[in-house]
């Protein structure tokens, strides 16, 4: 593990927001450390805020703002009195430079050392560190492109359809599937503005993409001694926009052979990468069974609690005990159980799972056996459109995986979010679909291509909250620290509404109207221009992803309001398409 000094670590710095700082906090209080929690504007009154021993404002409200910014961070670390950084996933968990930063500042960096960091991070340099383990790999460029026409003759070389991926990317930002030659030069600007918009750097390459693949992964763990274990591996084969949304550990139905290969090539692979800490290896498994390395993630994945449940490890004081250079002290645990996971995102699954931030107006979490929560926001919280869409993670764990499902219908039966659209419909059906439950036909595009979808459009049609009094309590800075003061006031009296869900249609007549919140990235018409149904228009980000808006009918662009760079309501009217 790279670290600045051989002491045991006392206050930890989580460079991070959401679920996932919240479960750093709670395993540094678990472990018997202090914790520092970073915050933006808008996070100002959020939980991992409130429940770390101390919390800095970052003084800004975007991404580059905040969370991304290296020096900020440093500077609280300073300020804090923290002697290590956790990164937690995102942001700049996977950013080699920050990680040397922390170590510079002599710091313990709780992560891999910036070289491996630097070497796996790079999709082009892990097939190489891969190729040299011994691990599968399906072709693919040795080096990032330098445009759409390498990926073209790529394609015609080994076939369509292929996968253009950010060399620096992961969670399913910056990748994009090509199917048509057509499509290439698009998807492929595409790939590049999400890698720059997410990840700072834009290179991308090639690679052939496997149709219907499952996706596959393993939890490794490596202390400083050189001693490497797979805690688990994992099926995140049910994807929307490349995303996950639900995962499982262990991976079912795997042969024995399969469950081999995967656990004997992650221990090399991160072995030839002089990988120390937590890490993922993911794979993806054709339909023929053939297993084809992907990517290493150098940090704690989204869905590591699957593995936690069956294991019983809490991988981040694990991540803790090997930063202060102990012995892992185990081989490869044993797995006991059935886990699975639904990411609870802020998004609508009726319609084409688009992001939805909105106000949090109910918030009921499901109990009893086998079931956890982890959760970044409460009642009353708003989630707005500059951050990733994930609210909550709900894991269900079951003796076998059909009882790991029947405990699943009921604790989702149990999960209220209102004000929001989010996942839940989705989750509650899929646990509904032969496909999931039974003979295990999903892939990483099943949702797009197979699922049967008939969720409802989520619509409020009712003020969602009515307040009147004060708060409760009033939060002040001083010198850029955080604190609360409390007001003793009447508590709120709140109204409830619930929200119904109805079908909404999309763009019709001659507007095309925006269907979400979120930013212009790019727009590829001019007022004038002459489009055929299903020509690209304007493509929107929100929640750190790209959604495309297409000609919904033939015609001439008239009245183009929209602006680059500008935030657009859902509903807004960004062009028309009139009649020639």
């Amino acid at each position: 593990m790279a670290t600045g000094k051989g002491d045991e670590m006392k206050r930890v710095l989580v460079a991070n927001r959401g679920e996932i700082a919240l479960r750093v906090i709670r395993a540094c209080k678990d472990h018997g450390i202090e914790s520092v929690a970073v915050y933006s504007d808008e996070d100002r009154n959020s939980l991992h805020a409130q429940m770390a021993d101390a919390a800095y404002s970052l003084h800004g409200t975007t991404a580059t703002q905040t969370y991304l910014d290296i020096e900020k961070l440093i500077a609280v670390a300073r300020e804090s009195g923290a002697d290590a950084v956790h990164p937690g996933y995102g942001f700049l968990s996977e950013n080699a430079n920050f990680a040397q930063a922390v170590i510079d500042a002599g710091l313990t960096w709780i992560g891999p050392p910036p070289e491996a960091i630097r070497a796996l991070g790079d999709k082009v340099s892990a097939r190489k560190i891969a190729a040299k383990a011994g691990a599968p790999l399906v072709a693919g460029t040795k080096d990032p492109v330098a445009g759409h026409e390498e990926v073209t003759a790529f394609a015609k070389e080994h076939g369509l359809p292929v996968a253009i991926k950010a060399a620096h990317g992961g969670g399913g930002r910056g990748l994009k599937v090509a199917r048509t030659m057509e499509e290439i030069p698009e998807l492929f600007a595409s790939a590049v503005r999400e890698a720059i918009s997410g990840f700072g750097r834009g290179e991308c390459f090639v690679e052939r993409y496997l149709d219907k693949p499952r996706h596959v992964e393993t939890q490794v763990l490596v202390d400083k001694h050189g001693h490497a274990v797979v805690v688990s591996t994992r099926d995140c084969s049910l994807q929307r926009r490349h995303q996950k949304l639900v995962e499982e550990a262990h991976a079912p139905f795997l042969t024995a052979a399969q469950s081999e290969e995967l656990y004997r090539s992650s221990k090399a692979i991160m072995k030839e990468a002089g990988y120390i800490g937590a890490g993922t290896c993911e794979f993806l498994i054709g339909l023929d069974g053939t297993i084809s390395f992907l990517e290493v993630n150098t940090r704690l994945q989204v869905e590591h609690p699957v593995s936690e449940e069956v294991t019983g490890l809490d991988l981040v004081r694990e991540q803790f005990r090997i930063a202060d250079g102990e012995a892992l002290g185990f081989d490869d645990p044993e797995i006991r159980g059935h886990s699975i996971e639904f990411r609870i995102n802020g998004e609508d699954p009726g319609r084409s799972f688009l992001p939805a931030p909105g106000r949090i107006t109910d918030w009921a979490i499901p109990t009893g056996p086998g079931v956890r929560v982890d959760a970044g926001f409460k009642g009353g919280d708003t989630i707005g459109g500059n951050f990733d869409s994930l609210l909550a993670k709900l894991i269900v764990t079951g003796a076998t995986r059909q009882q790991a499902i029947e405990r699943a219908r009921r604790a989702l039966s149990e999960f209220v979010v209102g004000g929001l659209a989010t996942a839940i419909p989705f989750h509650r059906a899929i646990l509904e679909d032969p496909a999931f439950t039974e003979n295990f036909k999903v892939y990483t595009s099943y949702i797009e291509n197979e699922f049967n979808n008939e969720i409802p459009a989520f619509v409020i049609t009712e003020p969602p909250l009515e307040t009147h009094m004060a708060p409760e309590h009033l939060i002040t800075e001083v010198n850029g620290k955080r604190f609360e003061i409390l007001v003793h006031a009447p508590k709120p009296v709140v109204k409830r509404h619930r929200a119904k869900q109805t079908m909404t249609g999309g763009s019709s007549g001659a507007g095309l109207v925006s269907p979400m919140q979120g930013t212009v990235v790019k727009i590829a018409v001019e007022e004038g221009a002459k489009v055929e149904v299903g020509d690209l228009i304007i493509v929107l980000e929100a929640m750190k992803m790209e959604q495309p808006l297409t000609a919904h009918k033939s015609g001439i662009i008239s009245n183009l309001t929209a602006v680059i760079g500008s935030t657009v309501s859902s509903g807004t009217n960004l062009c028309e398409i009139v009649d020639q």
